[in-house]
């Protein structure tokens, strides 16, 4: 899977938008409606400044009555055009506040939605700035290409029209000529800079990454010693980070004065002629005045343009990555005739099985067996026999390659993934817990359970005397991933969680695996009580946890070579056999088994 799509057309990022746009499509046409008035107020002001001007140069009585009106009439624009502009922006707000909102929530949505290979091979830090940059640059693009760009535009063709109607073709052509030349230089130049920006980013997202990834990893780094070699890695993105960031700035500052010569030019030309013409006597002075208002109140936002063009394709680009996760096909998705599972006893069988994470390498081949309802069956085996890879299956996490899993004779694929995994509970082996309080992280197993449900969890999980014995108690912070906790302490939570939901279907993932030998006993004889009418598999590394078990299951290498109970197994003196006799003598030989904190 390749981890950077092909990058989008601005176009495209564009229509991604409207739609979320749309749904305030009132409030959009009244901030346009809004937008026009303030700009229709604004082009007048220099028109009734000349009617201004050229009353005070005719004769003195005329001068104290008539321009009274036209300074108000001034002012009264002046205020229109500002309330006009402010009454927009309050209009639009919650379009642009409401768009972010939605597109954060639907990106968040889809990402949980995606499969979990996708979230094995992501790299959190770089995603969650791309996200992060992608708001911001939804906030950016809405109100600066509604309110800058396009009342700019609009400004431009008025003064337009009035500059052709009032006064000689070629005020319009040096103005326009100006404004072309302008936007021409400012595209190609700001089209140049963009790789710079890309870098930018793309440094950016890979810093964060190597700094989340390391900080996560805190322990192991620490272990190592490896601080130096991190310091160093973090320290290479950021270095072509900084190179990228002063060719962006070096580009910047010739583009602003580039900008700055074409403006000087198109004023200096356009004042130098109208005030030939007043010499001449084909222009007032209110002439020259209205012309050189309309110039600086031009080429003041045109100005302002060329920054808001640069920032708009710097947004477009930060959106590009957030745009393109919604893009990403969910591996595993519903049928469009899925129903969903509603059942209290659930049958599980895996019918000739094939699966493997890549084409070339089979995980599991031919496996077949069956969990009749409210019994149980343990898996055994070495270490990378396919074991955990059952879980992932029963969980639809992935789709199998060939054959099927069913629950009451229903393909998982036939039933709605929420409904499926809203059966099953899992306390896996390596239990990763929410940066909250031990009380939420037992909740989530069920949110809508009550505090004494919660309670009763923790009791018969025997964690609630640990938890009583904490100064704060269920509310106790357990950390990053549930760092502040043991191994056993985190176990412990993971059962009670899972104990809270209450599902028909358990699997139990090494799940005594961090726990010492007399607190494995107590929770053994607990887990034991709470499967006792549930389907449960449970994936073991003990033999002793599983031998009362109604049927044990052998694999090696993707494949069930052993199969029966306890005692069948241990009568066959094959695999299941050895292993017992190995598991036996090392319990003998170390009686003192202490849980890993």
């Amino acid at each position: 899977m390749s981890e950077t799509p092909a990058r989008r057309n601005d176009w495209q990022t564009l229509r991604a938008l409207l739609p979320y746009l749309w749904q305030y499509k009132v409030r959009v046409i009244t901030a346009m409606l809004l937008l026009v008035a303030a700009k229709v107020a604004n082009v007048g002001v220099p028109l009734v400044l000349k009617r201004i001007v050229d009353a005070l140069g005719v004769t003195p009585h005329t001068a104290v009555l008539l321009p009274l009106g036209l300074v108000l009439a001034y002012g009264a624009l002046r205020l229109c055009a500002s309330v006009f502009g402010e009454l927009r922006d309050a209009v639009f707000a919650k379009v642009t506040q409401g768009a972010i909102r939605r597109v954060a929530l639907q990106v968040f949505d889809h990402l949980h939605a995606l499969s979990l290979r996708f979230h094995l091979e992501r790299q959190t830090g770089g995603m969650t700035r791309d996200i992060d940059r992608g708001s911001k640059g939804i906030a950016f693009l809405l109100n600066f290409t509604l309110f800058n760009i396009l009342p700019t535009l609009v400004e431009i063709v008025l003064v337009a029209l009035i500059l052709l109607k009032k006064y000689d073709w070629y005020f319009a052509a040096i103005t326009f000529g100006t404004i072309v030349i302008y936007i021409a230089f400012t595209l190609g130049i700001t089209e140049w800079r963009m790789v710079h920006r890309r870098t930018m980013n793309n440094m950016d997202s890979e810093a964060s990454t190597r700094a989340v990834d390391s900080l996560l990893n805190y322990e192991t780094v620490k272990y190592f010693g490896n601080e130096r070699w991190e310091s160093e890695r973090y320290d290479k993105s950021l270095r072509k980070w900084e190179s990228a960031s002063v060719k962006n700035q070096v580009s910047l500052s010739f583009l602003n004065a580039g900008q700055a010569g074409i403006i000087a030019l198109g004023v200096t030309a356009l004042v130098g002629l109208a005030a030939q013409e007043v010499v001449t006597g084909k222009m007032t002075l209110g002439d020259l005045v209205l012309v050189n208002a309309f110039l600086l109140q031009l080429y003041a936002p045109l100005n302002f343009l060329g920054f808001i063009y640069r920032e708009i394709k710097h947004s477009l680009a930060d959106m590009e990555k957030m745009f393109a996760l919604l893009n990403r096909n969910a591996e595993i998705k519903d049928n469009a005739n899925a129903i969903p599972l509603q059942t209290q006893q659930a049958a599980v069988a895996f019918n000739n099985v094939d699966f493997g994470y890549e084409a070339d390498r089979d995980i599991l081949q031919g496996v077949s067996f069956e969990i009749p309802a409210g019994k149980t069956v343990a898996v055994v085996g070495s270490s990378g026999a396919g074991k955990s890879t059952l879980s992932r299956l029963l969980f639809r996490f992935y789709d199998v390659n060939a054959g099927q899993v069913s629950i009451n004779g229903h393909d998982i694929r036939n039933l709605t993934q929420s409904s499926l995994r809203q059966h099953i509970g899992i306390v896996p082996q390596d239990t990763v817990l929410f940066n909250d309080t031990i009380y939420y992280n037992i909740a989530y197993g069920d949110p809508t359970a009550s505090h004494e449900q919660v309670i009763e969890a923790a009791r018969s999980a025997h964690i609630y005397d640990f938890i009583m014995s904490l100064p704060q108690g269920f509310e106790t912070t357990v950390g990053e991933r549930g760092l502040k906790l043991s191994g056993g302490e985190k176990q412990r939570v993971a059962i009670a969680r899972t104990i809270l939901k209450n599902p028909p279907i358990l699997i139990f993932d090494e799940a005594t695996s961090a726990l010492d030998s007399r607190t494995e006993k107590a929770i053994q004889a607990e887990l034991r009580a709470i499967a006792a009418s549930r389907t449960t598999l449970v994936i073991a590394h003990r033999l002793s946890t599983i031998a009362d078990a109604d049927q044990i299951l052998v694999m090696d290498h993707g494949r069930i070579v052993e199969r029966g109970t306890h005692g069948d197994l241990l009568a066959a003196q094959g695999a299941y056999a050895r292993l017992w006799q190995l598991q036996q003598h090392e319990q003998q030989t170390t009686p003192l088994e202490a849980a890993p904190e």
